[in-house]
């Protein structure tokens, strides 16, 4: 059985603390330039992270990532005969 899992962008005044996040989930990734930190947990504990974190005094703003909630799976999607063509041909 696989976990659900959701990542967490954390957006921080100053790059120090960035090391702190990781008691709250596995540390993805950390935009020195733009100041943010991309942190995956388990989607049970979401919410509950995102409170605790916000109340921090170095976070500016926490955001959820909704990939997890976008489809993936598209209806009626039909290959273009014309690309199909130029496959074939080998363009």
């Amino acid at each position: 059985m696989q976990t659900e899992r959701q990542g967490i962008i954390v957006w921080l005044y100053n790059l120090k603390h960035a090391k702190s996040l990781r008691r709250f989930g596995n540390v993805h990734y950390i935009s020195k330039k733009m100041k943010y930190a991309v942190v995956y947990m388990n989607q049970p504990d979401v919410e509950a992270a995102m409170d605790k974190l916000s109340s921090l005094a170095f976070v500016k703003k926490v955001e959820p990532s909704y990939k997890p909630f976008v489809r993936t799976e598209y209806e009626n999607s039909k290959p273009d005969k014309a690309k199909e063509y130029d496959y074939k041909i080998g363009i």
